[in-house]
């Protein structure tokens, strides 16, 4: 029931120093996953302490697997002890990304159970896509008391080819991990190209896993026997959402502010938008610098329009944080979003500060700006649409209230500690 109170700059760009990214949750959860395809264990480093980690880390310990802290932001799991196979309700009902979990328990143990998995209501996830996917591999499918049993036959799961209509992060991630343990060759087409998949291909090729194709639109994986971590190291990737959060945050707020720890490359798209539109921007290897920021008004900004699109395109997770950009820029923007269809619906509560947003439809929105927003109690949506919130609080007049910070905290490690340190005025209560 925390909430985070904060007094607002009144359009001002104040905020300056630095501002550390931590590791990639999206990235992190799926290398947790894969455990379950291992007879040993690996460490873990650069792990942020974030809600949807502990999730996971809980519904591994469920299962029989260890999840050991060792330090700070460093971990050890294990799942060479792994026994159960049906997915704690409990859990699985508050993280969409439990489903990821059925790929490797399937191909290790031949059988799976799940409820609905659950998480931010930002729109529906098909569960289509894994169970018609599980069937071409050779698996049967029963549904009752509002849980999935899914089970092989004899032999286990058979590699396949599968055509995913959409690419799908999560399905892509999903097969991925299946075919390393299944007989034969599985063909993933169509696929994700996200860094995140990339990064977990990785490190499964390191541990023994066959996997080809990764960063093309079509994936093979050769089946084989279970991997070994030999006391590997997974160190995760910089999170390239929060990148994009800081960039947009301090693009609206900040006269000198330095984003630390990050890949540059992951979220080109938005830095060139917001070049474009005429925010200061300088690219290092691993650093964004934005320099002299506190001569250009927002209304200066150029508007622009987005379209969420699978990556390379404008990610989903940054469309709420950029809706607020466009709040200040000058101009009329449309905000096309296509992956979610209920992710939009965070727009009427940023029209109670002070935006002029119309909705045209669950997935297009105009904004028109340039407008001051106002200090407001608002209730956080999900986790982006949270994060979207901090940033007007911060960049309105007078103070603001954003409840249920929980959905914050699944996503942002300490996030008003970090924010304090480059002049943000935030507390929790």
């Amino acid at each position: 029931m925390d909430k985070f109170k904060i007094k607002g700059l009144n359009g001002k760009k104040t905020l300056s120093g630095s501002i550390r990214v931590n590791g990639a949750k999206n990235a992190i959860l799926k290398v947790m996953a894969s455990s379950v395809l291992f007879t040993d264990g690996f460490k873990m480093s650069n792990i942020p302490e974030i809600e949807d980690i502990k999730r996971m880390g809980e519904l591994l310990d469920f299962l029989g697997t260890s999840v050991k802290k060792i330090k700070d932001k460093e971990y050890i799991i294990d799942s060479s002890k792994i026994k159960e196979t049906d997915l704690d309700r409990g859990i699985s009902e508050k993280m969409r990304g439990s489903i990821v979990l059925t790929g490797p328990l399937l191909a290790r143990f031949g059988k799976v159970s799940f409820p609905v998995p659950g998480g931010c209501v930002i729109g529906a996830r098909p569960i289509n896509f894994f169970i018609e996917g599980f069937e071409k591999m050779g698996a049967e499918t029963e549904f009752k008391n509002n849980r999935y049993y899914i089970k092989t036959k004899k032999g286990g799961l058979r590699g396949t080819e599968i055509f995913f209509k959409i690419p799908s992060v999560t399905a892509t991630e999903t097969f991925m991990m299946a075919g390393v343990l299944a007989k034969g060759k599985t063909v993933l087409k169509n696929v994700a190209l996200e860094p995140e998949i990339k990064n977990l291909a990785d490190f499964l090729i390191s541990c023994g896993a066959k996997i080809k194709g990764v960063g093309t639109s079509i994936i093979e994986i050769q089946g084989g026997k279970l991997l070994k971590g030999k006391n590997k190291t997974y160190k995760a990737m910089p999170d390239r959402i929060e990148t994009g959060s800081f960039l947009i945050l301090g693009s609206l707020c900040a006269d000198n502010l330095e984003i630390t720890h990050c890949n540059p490359e992951d979220i080109e798209l938005l830095i060139c938008m917001l070049k474009e539109s005429g925010v200061p921007i300088e690219i290092n290897k691993d650093t964004i610098k934005i320099k002299g920021n506190a001569k250009i008004k927002n209304k200066d900004f150029k508007s622009f329009n987005i379209k969420t699109k699978e990556y390379p395109g404008f990610p989903t997770d940054l469309q709420a944080p950029m809706v607020m950009f466009l709040t200040q820029a000058t101009g009329d923007s449309l905000v096309f979003e296509t992956i979610f269809e209920g992710r939009l619906n965070f727009v009427e509560d940023i029209n109670r500060m002070g935006a002029n947003i119309l909705l045209m439809d669950p997935h297009r929105a105009l904004v028109k700006g340039p407008t001051s927003l106002r200090g407001r109690e608002v209730e956080s949506p999900d986790l982006r649409g949270g994060l979207a919130f901090i940033i007007g609080g911060i960049l309105a007049k007078g103070e603001s209230i954003i409840d249920n910070v929980y959905l914050i905290d699944r996503g942002y490690e300490r996030i008003e500690e970090r924010l304090q340190e480059i002049g943000v005025e935030i507390e929790r209560i």
